[in-house]
């Protein structure tokens, strides 16, 4: 069975008022690209996809993923990846700890193996020990890269992921996980300001307005 991730009569409010409301099915491999000023409602709705929408926010609708209603779902029983603009990379931990503690349990060696063909596919060969902190902005971004899809998340979620980078690395970086995207087959959908992203994902395009 092909993996989709679908939108059934979203509304999204604020307060009592409504920022939108989208119907969207989005199958494994296609990256869905929502645009819009901010207040629009764009990562509100990213958060009502993982489950986690704040207070002073509401939302009708239901989410599907793979065929099954995850509607009720906690957010950590989701199996949604979720990018964001920084790395968000723990500074206790060493890159393999930052990946390998958003793994699925299992043998510690395999685990370890996975992890270091997992760098050296991004070009980190050999830095399964640095510190995140000694990384550069574009090394932090693959590393976090690669604790969302280690993760085996069924669907993923880019919240403006590119935007802190300088173009030439927005470039390589946002390849990199499109790419990605594509090869795992996994359904995503994109929050971008930037037009040069939307275009990369070469996929539909919603653009949201702010509410009247």
């Amino acid at each position: 069975m092909q993996s989709s991730l679908e939108i059934k009569n979203c509304e999204l409010y604020r307060q009592h008022e409504l920022l939108l409301s989208l119907n969207e099915q989005v199958k494994g491999g296609e990256i869905l690209t929502i645009m819009g000023p901010s207040g629009s409602g764009k990562s509100s709705l990213l958060n009502w996809l993982t489950g986690t929408l704040p207070n002073g926010f509401s939302a009708n609708g239901e989410v599907w993923l793979n065929g099954k209603n995850i509607n009720n779902l906690p957010a950590h029983l989701r199996h949604i990846g979720v990018l964001y603009q920084d790395a968000l990379l723990f500074s206790h931990l060493s890159v393999s700890g930052n990946i390998a503690f958003a793994m699925p349990k299992g043998n510690k060696k395999q685990r370890l193996e996975k992890i270091e063909h997992a760098l050296e596919q991004v070009g980190l060969k050999g830095m399964a020990n640095r510190h995140p902190d000694n990384l550069s902005g574009g090394q932090q971004a693959r590393v976090a890269l690669l604790r969302m899809l280690l993760s085996e998340p069924k669907a993923i979620l880019l919240d403006e992921p590119f935007s802190k980078l300088d173009t030439q690395l927005r470039v390589d970086t946002r390849e990199l996980v499109f790419s990605q995207i594509r090869e795992h087959k996994l359904p995503a959908i994109m929050v971008t300001h930037d037009h040069s992203d939307a275009e990369a994902a070469n996929g539909k395009l919603i653009t949201l307005n702010l509410a009247k």
